[in-house]
This record gives C-alpha cells, structure tokens and sequence, in this order.
C-alpha cells in the first residue's frame, strides 16, 4: 500500500478557459454506421446535444469556443497509419457527416475553427496560436472519441502545461469501457479533471471575462 500527501485538486478554472469542441461534426448527429467495426456508445447524439448547453453557457460568459473538425482527402493520402488498428475510413472531405455542425451548434461567422488531420487538436494545427491568444489557461474538452481525440488532446494539452477538464458526460467513446479507461487515464494525470455539464455550466456562469 502506498503512502504520501493526499491529492488536492487545483481549483475547476485557473486563469482564463476555453472551450474546445473536439470532432463534434454533421456526423455527430446522425446514427453510426453499421459497417463500422467499432461497438460505440448508443447515446452520442444526446451527449452532443449536451455539449451545446456547455457551448451556450461558454458564449453568453464570453469563454471562447475553439470547434475542430477531423476531415481527410477523398484521395486518402493524409491518413498515414490511421487505418492501421480499429478504425476504417472516416471524415472524408466529401462525405455528409463531415462538415462543422453548423446549424445543429448554431455556429457564428467569426467561431474559431481548426481543421486537423491526426486525433490530437494540437498536431499540426493552429491550436497553440489561437490558445495564446485567447489568453486561455484551463481547456475544457466536450466530444469524441473520450478514448482517442479527447484523450490524446487532454494529453497534449497536460505536457503543455494547460489545466484540463473533460466534461464527461459530454464526450462519447469507440465503447464504455474504451470511454470509462480514458476517463481514468485522464484523471490521472490531473485530480479534478473530470466534470459534469452542470457543474461547468454552473462555474461559467460565474466566470466575469475582461477584454
């Protein structure tokens, strides 16, 4: 049995948050396809339409939202070794599901809006750019998969020293147990990390953003 200093959580938000809206796509709002070899979670439509309450508590405190989209070349040449494991083809540029959730997220003009190629937000993105300057501190992660995007992105985000939150109920797996391991891994790596809508909605609402 180990011993030491008990964990103390840092505080829910520490300097100024940003919302990041990971691979909540047209997609997001449909039924999965059942060619997919991956099990899923039956209830991702309803977690994504929760994710919106956080998005509108985000906007009206004036805590920007930063929405990234996965999307891939019809060619298939930027997929690497994503097809590799479990995954087959996925966000094809002309494929439906695709496209940023426009209407469904009521999306403005001037959202920020990042397009990657790989799980993680950061990699070879803007991310970093539009984090600094937005002066945000805390990042807080709704969408999916919690197992692979989320996860990789809180990672990133942990080794580059930001405080992170994944909003769990928000978030949706390749499958629960997929979904529960990565919440665990990601509580690790930060006490608190884990988070409910309400209680994030609740905390923005609290939030007073100074330009």
């Amino acid at each position: 049995m180990t011993s030491g200093n008990p964990i103390v959580p840092k505080p829910m938000i520490v300097g100024r948050a940003a919302l990041i809206v990971v691979d909540i796509q047209k997609s997001g709002f449909m039924p999965r396809p059942k060619t997919s070899r991956l099990e899923f979670m039956g209830d991702h439509i309803e977690r994504n339409w929760r994710a919106k309450s956080v998005v509108d508590a985000a906007r009206k405190a004036g805590i920007p939202v930063i929405f990234v989209q996965e999307a891939h070349r019809d060619n298939l040449i930027d997929f690497g070794r994503e097809l590799d494991g479990s995954e087959s083809i996925h966000c094809l540029e002309s494929s439906p599901g695709t496209p940023f959730p426009v209407e469904e997220m009521e999306m403005r003009s001037d959202d920020l809006r990042i397009t990657k190629r790989r799980y993680s937000v950061f990699y070879g993105t803007e991310m970093e750019i539009l984090l600094k300057a937005v002066k945000a501190e805390t990042l807080f992660f709704v969408g999916g998969f919690t197992d692979v995007c989320i996860h990789y992105s809180f990672v990133d985000a942990h080794q580059g020293d930001y405080y992170c939150r994944v909003i769990e109920d928000c978030v949706s797996g390749s499958g629960q147990a997929a979904h529960d391991a990565a919440l665990v891994a990601m509580e690790y790596l930060q006490a608190g990390a884990r988070r409910s809508a309400q209680e994030v909605i609740d905390a923005f609402a609290g939030q007073v953003v100074a330009a």
